[in-house]
């Protein structure tokens, strides 16, 4: 019996459905389904994630492909790790927090981008990585690199901001008001710029240990699957 680890036609299911999915929340997130386009799709890191996720099982999916033999998942194994910590943290964030929001129109939640990008998508690229990776060989100092992704993000956004500030009307393509600061725990108008300090050391925090935590998950399940060889 083959180990499903290493099944390419596993794999190939998982990958293509994930990609399949992926495509539909991309393209719902620049507005398709509305029948209008979302000037401001660029700026959220929920959807920054999901392009980043959807290029790494791109090439997972390229590679199973033309791989002929069975073998684990080995693109990108550290672009692979950090991304995923992307994503789950979107999934955390936005459930726990961003759902809730009394600024937010509930509607919103049951829009299928929303679904597919905040509760589908993230278990399938957490699951992907369980079944078809090669694991326990995530080293300690993965998880104190993994925060560059969200300071990007975050680098990105205030100069985002400071843009705007300064020309509204150069972002302002749709005819309405751009969104300056996508979330309320970075927009200093609502929080103020202590808070905003408070939230950003509480994300990069929550960033790293939840990298740990799946530095963990590496070696326990490199551990059943040797105790099952």
């Amino acid at each position: 019996m083959r180990s499903i680890s290493r099944n390419r036609d596993a794999q190939l299911i998982m990958q293509t459905v994930y990609c399949t999915l992926a495509l539909v929340a991309s393209v719902g997130s620049v507005g398709f389904f509305d029948m209008r386009f979302s000037s401001d799709f660029y700026i959220y890191f929920t959807n920054i994630s999901l392009y980043l996720s959807l290029a790494v099982m791109l090439a997972e999916l390229f590679r199973t492909i033309r791989r002929k033999e069975d073998d684990y998942v080995k693109v990108m194994p550290r672009v692979r790790f950090i991304s995923m910590l992307g994503s789950v943290l979107t999934f955390i964030i936005f459930n726990a927090l961003l759902a809730n929001d009394p600024a937010r129109d509930p509607a919103l939640n049951y829009k299928v981008e929303c679904i597919l990008c905040h509760i589908v998508l993230p278990v399938l690229y957490v699951a992907d990585w369980a079944l078809f990776y090669e694991h326990g060989k995530v080293k300690w100092k993965l998880p104190l690199l993994s925060p560059v992704f969200p300071l990007l993000y975050l680098v990105y956004v205030l100069i985002h901001a400071a843009i705007l500030h300064f020309d509204s009307s150069i972002m302002n393509y749709a005819g309405t008001d751009p969104v300056i600061y996508p979330y309320f725990f970075l927009n200093p108008e609502r929080v103020g710029f202590g808070g905003m300090a408070v939230w950003i050391l509480f994300l990069l925090a929550a960033f790293i240990g939840l990298g740990y935590l799946f530095m963990l998950a590496d070696h326990m399940l490199y551990r059943i699957r040797r105790g099952r060889n």
